[in-house]
């Protein structure tokens, strides 16, 4: 058995919520959207405090941003692809590019990190910090956001 599908039986074997009424969208044209990102890389400004073991908070990060350290923790995961360029786990510049092009209408003023070890319920973000990022999306008029998982 390899790695991969090592992890492929432990992740089919944990819960999964179930979601009575699941939000639906019709989506904009993506020349018309405005997009962020959110990511579990564990972001964060080197002027910040790093997340601590199964931190459930997240980090707003600045379109502008660019000094930013990845928090994740585990021992497993190669770092060396952020190292030589940031856009391996948060691309705001490809999404710069795609805004200059108008593929997209336009990238958000910010953005969010979260760590991606959590407890298996994720219940703390399902209920409380990923609302909080969510509803900051919408009132930054977020229409699309591309998820960038470690």
């Amino acid at each position: 058995m390899t790695a991969d599908s090592d992890i492929r039986v432990y992740a089919s074997g944990l819960p999964m919520p179930e979601f009575a009424t699941p939000a639906f969208a019709t989506p904009k044209r993506l020349s018309e959207a405005t997009v962020a990102i959110v990511t579990t890389a564990a972001l964060h400004r080197a002027s910040e405090d790093g997340y601590t073991n199964t931190d459930t908070s997240y980090r707003e990060i600045d379109r502008a941003d660019r000094d930013l350290v990845m928090g994740h923790w585990s021992p497993n995961f190669d770092r060396a692809g952020f190292a030589a360029d940031i856009n391996v786990v948060f691309p705001i510049d490809r999404l710069e590019e795609l805004e200059a092009q108008g593929v997209i209408g336009s990238v958000a003023p910010r953005h969010f990190a979260f760590a991606g070890n959590q407890e298996d319920t994720v219940s703390s973000i399902r209920l409380d910090s990923g609302p909080r990022a969510a509803r900051a999306l919408l009132a930054d008029g977020v229409d699309v956001v591309l998820l960038t998982p470690v």
